[in-house]
């Protein structure tokens, strides 16, 4: 097992604020992937096959958001988290963990609520 996770998705109860939020914050571009159940906009990912990849999802009545219940993921903060919770409030989530060091080896982390109301945390590691 190279990673412990392969996939995750992030629930949306509206897709085009979701994928905004996102795109703001990481300053990146959501793919859109549609299926017949479920309308997803992924994250980049350089090798679907080595590589972790994941998604914001909108399935209706099948995921529900949550800033205190369920499954936290860490989404990839390098160089520092915050950057990226600096970007937060103004893309309309909130910061709930600001920057906290793990520790001088594993680095930072932060969470956030995400326009969404889910929880979603990040970790930077320090530089090598």
């Amino acid at each position: 097992m190279q990673h412990a996770i392969s996939w995750f998705e992030i629930p949306a109860t509206d897709l085009d604020r979701a994928t905004r939020f996102y795109e703001t914050i990481f300053q990146i571009q959501l793919f859109p992937m549609d299926l017949a159940m479920i309308q997803m906009r992924m994250f980049p990912i350089d090798d679907p096959a080595t590589g972790i990849g994941g998604a914001v999802v909108y399935a209706e009545g099948f995921y529900q958001p949550s800033e205190t219940h369920g499954t936290l993921i860490y989404l990839n903060g390098n160089p520092d988290v915050q950057i990226i919770l600096d970007r937060v409030e103004a893309a309309g989530g909130k910061v709930v963990v600001p920057k906290t060091e793990i520790s001088p080896d594993y680095g930072y982390m932060g969470i956030f609520i995400d326009t969404e109301g889910n929880r979603i945390g990040l970790h930077s590691v320090p530089p090598m």
